[in-house]
């Protein structure tokens, strides 16, 4: 073997301690055993001894006495940018989270949301987003039975709605409540003051027979021995107003859904007669992205729009 060979280590030789990292750094940067030693907190014997570990570890003399001070050999030269990479590294391990500046990011949310929360919540959402995070997308994901798997594996952020069936691992919060009012055509034939159940009974009914929401009211209806007319089902809210317009039909919504109906369509609205029990609109993510910085500021969104779900979008 040649004088002076380096010899590569062995893939079964243990790699430096962390603290050999640090060493190697601080000596390199001071040029002084007595310097490194005080400014990593240790004694001069210790660092001696560090480096006599480091040198029969890596087979080179690392650094070298001189007159003006501990020299590094061709080998620490080389090794240094991969030392200061590695501490690098490990400084971005420990280190908290990154700040989430909402004005300057660009990321997309996907926000698993039933429909009334597309025909409600998402406007509002939008506004409140065009003015104080201009760049963040949205991606609406229909509310499913997919929906925990969704947020589970990262193809959802965040859920709107009420889904009790949600395990263990997901976290949530609560938003707003909703109870439930029925649509009318404002020239209704025989509503026009009130709705009592015997009219409800015996009225003709819109169903859109899908979600938890859904299961509430049926099994409220079941409870009171009442079965509907149910003249016309149809899979989601839209041409719900429409209908209701030119028609005798009743439908039976939540509350959030129906005012806002109401109000773009000019219908008339009254409680349900049913004792129909409220509940609770809630916000579901998974706990894998609890502490992130972005997503967090995206949950106190969500909580603030929906803390004041009186004002109209355009006034966000």
């Amino acid at each position: 073997m040649k004088p002076n060979t380096i010899l590569p280590l062995q893939q079964d030789e243990p790699l430096p301690d962390v603290k050999y990292l640090r060493f190697l750094d601080t000596l390199y940067r001071t040029r002084r055993l007595s310097r490194t030693a005080e400014l990593l907190g240790q004694s001069a014997p210790t660092m001696s001894i560090w480096l006599a570990t480091l040198r029969e570890q890596l087979r080179d003399a690392l650094f070298v006495r001189t007159p003006e001070g501990m020299q590094p050999t061709p080998r620490t030269e080389a090794l240094m940018p991969l030392v200061r990479t590695a501490l690098a590294s490990l400084r971005g391990i420990v280190a908290g989270p990154e700040a989430f500046d909402p004005e300057t990011a660009q990321r997309q949310f996907r926000l698993c949301m039933t429909d009334g929360g597309m025909l409600t919540l998402l406007p509002r959402i939008l506004a409140h987003l065009r003015l104080r995070a201009p760049q963040i997308k949205l991606k609406a994901i229909k509310v499913s039975a997919r929906t925990p798997r969704l947020l589970e594996n990262g193809d959802a952020d965040l859920a709107l709605g009420f889904v009790p069936t949600l395990a263990t691992g997901f976290y949530q919060q609560a938003l707003f409540d909703q109870v439930w009012v029925c649509l009318v055509n404002p020239d209704h034939p025989v509503i026009s003051k009130r709705l009592d159940l015997a009219t409800y009974a015996q009225a003709r009914h819109i169903e859109i027979p899908e979600g938890t929401g859904h299961a509430m009211l049926a099994d409220a209806l079941a409870r009171h021995q009442i079965v509907r007319q149910v003249a016309l089902e149809i899979p989601v809210y839209l041409g719900m107003p429409a209908i209701i317009s030119c028609s005798d039909l009743i439908a039976t919504v939540p509350s959030l859904t129906g005012h806002t109906l109401a109000r773009r369509s000019g219908l008339s609205i009254y409680p349900c007669p049913v004792p129909v029990p409220p509940f609770t609109v809630m916000q579901y993510w998974h706990e894998r992205v609890h502490l992130d910085a972005g997503h967090r500021w995206f949950r106190q969104v969500i909580h603030e729009v929906c803390a004041d779900r009186t004002r109209t979008p355009a006034s966000l």
